[in-house]
């Protein structure tokens, strides 16, 4: 039986605190370094978000993700996107079987991958849009529609979409639209040389070693709620708000420097999950407060995918960190 949360507020973000580096305790004894890449993905959960992950091959993107799903005592589906991947062979498929009973025939619907608390799209760029497509409405709205009918989804549902960053001859890359849909954007480094050491021995040696469940499903739900309850102070909403909206080309309120390296800019969506991450980031640090430095600790990982950089961009080597960089400096 899992422990009920704390009522009161501070015992709550307490309480939200522990867990959060248990979690993360756990998840180290499988996974070396990549700390910040944890708690991102940590935060994407807990305010019922999804993220993009882009590293190259080894990196151990699905050992991350599987290590995730056992300690919240999670299912957890692994879907590998090809080109000849089809929407049903995510969402599941309608089959003829025979009823013995009545000898008639009738449909029976067998549920996809997409049908777990976890689902990891491995290499979504390499199946076409029709394909990625099928993700959508279970992001957004967590049921999935086939043959007219929907299915709700089990609840929590978290989406973990990998991308290789070389390699892109015959990838479909993702629809501005279809990344917005993504709450974090996360590149995943390669390790230090100390950390390669650590995981070269601790990867050819036949010790194994387990992973506690620190939560259960209703103790995340309940967490995902809480998150939503944390007050944001109006000078906190403001900043959000006026970061994004920095952001755009060609607005009254557009500095010099987005018009010339900018082509497009964060929409709302963004704002929004500056602030539920924030939420979340402050309640991982034990605060039922969020401060700025949680909007500035997460801008890179929101408006990474968010934001277009022009020609202009391109030719002086300015990427869309730095834009970001410069655009929280000069708050």
């Amino acid at each position: 039986m899992s422990d009920p949360i704390p009522a009161d507020p501070k015992e709550a973000a307490a309480f939200f605190e522990q867990s959060f580096s248990r979690i993360k305790t756990e998840i180290a004894k499988k996974v070396v370094g990549q700390q910040d890449v944890v708690e991102q993905l940590l935060i994407a959960l807990f305010s019922r978000g999804h993220c993009v992950l882009v590293g190259v091959p080894g990196l151990a993107k699905t050992l991350l993700i599987q290590t995730v799903a056992k300690t919240m005592n999670l299912t957890f589906n692994r879907v590998q996107f090809t080109p000849d991947l089809m929407p049903g062979d995510i969402t599941g498929t309608e089959v003829i079987e025979d009823n013995k009973q009545t000898g008639k025939k009738s449909f029976r619907f067998i549920r996809g991958p997409i049908f777990a608390n976890i689902v990891l799209a491995d290499e979504i760029n390499r199946t076409p849009p029709k394909t990625q497509a099928a993700l959508l409405e279970g992001m957004q709205e967590a049921t999935i529609t086939a043959s007219g009918n929907k299915f709700d989804l089990d609840l929590p549902f978290f989406v973990l979409a990998t991308q290789n960053p070389i390699e892109q001859e015959g990838t479909y890359p993702l629809p501005e639209a279809q990344l917005d849909r993504f709450m974090f954007n996360i590149w995943l480094e390669y390790p230090s040389f100390e950390e390669e050491i650590r995981i070269v021995s601790q990867t050819t040696s036949p010790s194994e070693k387990t992973i506690d469940s620190i939560l259960e499903k209703k103790q995340i739900l309940d967490l995902q709620h809480l998150v939503r309850e944390v007050p944001v102070p109006d000078h906190v909403l403001n900043q959000a708000v006026q970061l994004v909206t920095m952001t755009r080309p060609g607005k009254n309120n557009s500095s010099d420097f987005v018009n010339q390296y900018l082509g497009w800019g964060a929409g709302p969506r963004a704002s929004q999950y500056l602030i539920i991450g924030a939420k979340t980031r402050a309640l991982s640090r034990g605060r039922y407060n969020v401060e700025i430095e949680d909007l500035h600790a997460l801008a890179i990982p929101v408006l990474r995918h968010r934001i277009v950089t022009n020609y202009a961009a391109e030719a002086e080597g300015i990427s869309t960190v730095d834009v970001i960089n410069t655009l929280v400096d000069s708050l």
